[in-house]
């Protein structure tokens, strides 16, 4: 098939061959909306830079050379690492889905290697970490969004559930008699997730003291377990700028973030003895790879408490415990 020329229709740009990888990747791909506007935006970008200097004629026209001034513009863009690799990505699979319908000849993204940076580490945190977000959450119980926050922070480190679909969490989906939660994970996919009575019973607590009054004063009949304060289903925003609040009002310093409480769930079934086949089940990755990160973490925590404990693991001249006498 001959590429079309879009010179004389810029406008079809977006209709055609990037609304149809669009398309692909929602339909055929399951991907998320999320995840879709980000490959959207991320083409969007790379054809308004390619217009503005010099035009774009067709798409089987982009040579290595305007991709190395393309890198350069998100150098000087200030764009991380990450961000830079993940527009590459996306420009790399929109490409590959043209040369695979014969739309053009060439990846001209294929040879695109950037150089890996070291991965960061999850970040998690401790038990007394979660009990002082706990405490924060609960304040003095005399606010009805108090029962909610210490609910979901319940409710996200008792089962790894990602914002996301905490947000979407409908009670048709909790199971109290089992203890079971029926997730709505990314790409539609579906999996059964535990939870623990500390769990159920900020639920129970929560359901009695904020979400029924609410959802009674403000007329609201939904089934959405999460609410905000006018009855409203809690949106992933809501979520996380609810979280961040309580975190702000802890003692906890540092950088933290909700997702935290995810990686926490998976750094303490690991430690506790899970295998990593099960915390991949329960976390919903769909590659073991992705879980593995994990692995890391509690390797650190099992180096920390040998150098800690063992009394051979350090020199004497370093500080390490004195070897018993003979």
């Amino acid at each position: 098939m001959a590429e079309k020329d879009i010179t004389s229709d810029p406008g079809q740009l977006e209709t055609d061959w990037v609304q149809l990888f669009l398309t692909y990747l929602q339909v055929e791909r399951r991907y998320s909306t999320n995840t879709v506007t980000a490959y959207k935006e991320d083409l969007q970008e790379f054809i308004q830079f390619m217009k503005d200097n010099g035009g774009l004629k067709s798409f089987s026209t982009i040579d290595h050379l305007d991709i190395r001034v393309y890198l350069s513009y998100l150098y000087d863009a200030h764009y991380s690492r990450t961000s830079t690799a993940r527009k590459i990505s996306s420009l790399r699979s929109f490409y590959g889905f043209l040369v695979k319908n014969d739309l053009v000849k060439d990846n001209p993204f294929v040879y695109v290697n950037l150089k890996k940076h070291p991965s960061t580490l999850p970040r998690f945190f401790y038990n007394k970490e979660i009990n002082e977000l706990l405490k924060t959450a609960s304040g003095d119980g005399s606010k009805p969004l108090q029962f909610r926050d210490r609910a979901l922070i319940e409710m996200l480190y008792a089962t790894g559930m990602r914002v996301s679909e905490c947000a979407g969490l409908r009670y048709q989906d909790l199971d109290f008699s089992t203890h079971m939660i029926l997730v709505h994970g990314k790409g539609d996919k579906e999996r059964y997730v535990p939870f623990g009575r500390y769990a159920s019973d900020a639920l129970d607590t929560y359901e009695q003291q904020c979400r029924t009054p609410l959802m009674t004063k403000y007329h609201q009949q939904h089934d959405y377990v999460f609410i905000n304060r006018y009855g409203h289903p809690l949106t992933s925003a809501g979520i996380e700028y609810a979280l961040k609040q309580v975190m702000k009002q802890s003692s906890l310093t540092g950088d933290i973030h909700p997702h935290m409480l995810r990686h926490s769930f998976a750094t303490q079934m690991l430690n506790g003895g899970a295998d990593l086949r099960t915390v991949q089940e329960l976390l919903g990755h769909s590659s073991l790879s992705t879980t593995q990160i994990y692995t890391h973490v509690t390797k650190e925590n099992l180096q920390a408490s040998y150098r800690n404990y063992f009394p051979r693991a350090v020199d004497h001249g370093r500080g390490g415990p004195d070897e018993p006498e003979s």
